[in-house]
């Protein structure tokens, strides 16, 4: 059967917030994180907006001599990282270390690092590349990174499938614990891709909202103006644990983690399967996981970015997944307020399934006024809302149709 596995910390950051306190209030205020690009001059570029993370000093968790050496993407790591950990009270040692590991996924990497690179290449000639670019940029330091900050020694691994990539990192950490394989996973995923290249490429393939002149508006899962996604970044990690581990040491437990689907639409690059076939597979593979009835889930952080096909398809994948029950689940996509966050979507609306199963509220969809046709689901419109449910189901679809499902149960014992 395995051995259950339990939520004892967690490390947020996106453009709502910088804590995960912060981001959770500010969901639940329906404040939105979306504002004009600053970190570039982005006035030629079609789309001009994002969800950057604010006022973020990376000298507050990294010594000043290690910050040029690393990419924005392992910055953020680092500090959610640092957050879950203190929040959990977790504390690694010498006798325990080997039997902590670190599971952090990255879709992209470290953009930032190889477009500065690249200009020094063009710029002065290969003598001036940073000797640390490569370990600055690929995808997998952000897990180097923190298994070597906290000496945990057990399995270290980065998933990069696009934007399901930490969703299936904490998946696959989940599994790691449950078949004894480590007691605590630090997992979760991070992402920084706001650049020129990022920016520009996801624009070139027309999936970009362009509501350039009122950016708070610009996502609007599900709604009849909705024009394409908006682009985030930051990250989100999840101290998971064994349960008698958890005890044994006192931990505040937040949730447990009962189960896991994974799947491929097998159809297209970047659409996803005619009707929602992908979608259906995996929701229906995690309720296989977690031995639970559609009917006992109440709610689904759903992976809604505010595209046409995607938002239209979820929600068919939804009522094929769960039939009449569909109609009884609230439905909210976070995107709306975080914008979308790339590999790193998944381990930050993770956290927010976790806290809305501890607070018992329903984040809302928020600019969501006039649904479109086929998109007749109770998605939480404009405002939060309490509730009472025990089970929560957080999805994740990414490029190349790749799935991962998680589902959460309220902490109660």
């Amino acid at each position: 059967m395995g051995r259950r596995v339990v939520v004892t910390g967690i490390g947020l950051l996106c453009g709502t917030g910088n804590t995960t306190e912060e981001v959770w209030r500010n969901l639940l205020a329906g404040k939105s994180g979306v504002e004009k690009i600053q970190q570039f001059d982005a006035s030629q570029f079609a789309s001009q907006i994002a969800g950057e993370v604010r006022n973020f000093d990376p000298l507050q968790f990294i010594e000043k001599k290690q910050v040029k050496k690393m990419g924005r993407f392992i910055h953020f790591a680092i500090a959610v990282s640092d957050e879950a950990i203190k929040s959990s009270g977790l504390q690694i040692s010498q006798e325990n270390a080997d039997r902590v590991g670190v599971h952090i996924g990255s879709g992209i990497g470290g953009f930032d690092v190889i477009e500065r690179e690249h200009r020094n290449l063009l710029e002065g000639g290969p003598r001036k590349i940073s000797p640390f670019f490569i370990p600055g940029a690929i995808a997998n330091l952000a897990a180097g990174h923190v298994s070597i900050r906290y000496n945990a020694r057990g399995p270290n691994e980065c998933t990069s499938t696009a934007c399901t990539s930490s969703a299936h990192s904490i998946g696959d950490a989940f599994k790691i614990i449950a078949r004894c394989d480590a007691d605590v996973m630090i997992a979760g995923g991070t992402e920084a891709a706001i650049t020129p290249m990022g920016v520009g490429g996801f624009a070139a393939m027309r999936a970009l909202s362009t509501r350039n002149d009122d950016p708070e508006k610009a996502s609007r899962p599900w709604d009849k103006g909705r024009d394409g996604f908006v682009i985030g970044e930051g990250a989100g990690i999840l101290i998971l644990e064994e349960l008698e581990h958890a005890r044994h040491r006192g931990a505040r437990i937040l949730a447990e983690i009962v189960g896991y689907g994974m799947g491929a639409d097998a159809n297209h690059i970047t659409q996803p399967a005619p009707e929602g076939e992908g979608g259906f597979r995996v929701m229906v593979n995690a309720l296989h996981d977690a031995k639970l009835r559609p009917s006992q889930i109440g709610y689904i952080n759903a992976h809604g970015t505010s595209t046409d096909m995607g938002d239209r398809l979820e929600t068919l994948a939804i009522k094929r997944a769960f039939g009449d029950h569909a109609y009884k689940l609230a439905v909210s996509s976070t995107k709306s307020s975080t914008g979308h966050l790339l590999g790193g979507a998944g381990g930050l609306e993770a956290g927010i399934t976790v806290l809305a199963l501890r607070d018992q509220m329903i984040p809302p969809t928020i600019n969501l006024e006039d649904p479109d046709e086929g998109c007749d689901l109770d998605y939480v419109p404009l405002h939060a809302r309490p509730a009472n449910f025990e089970f929560a189901v957080s999805n994740s679809f990414g490029f190349g149709g790749t799935n991962g499902c998680l589902i959460f149960r309220r902490w109660t014992d």
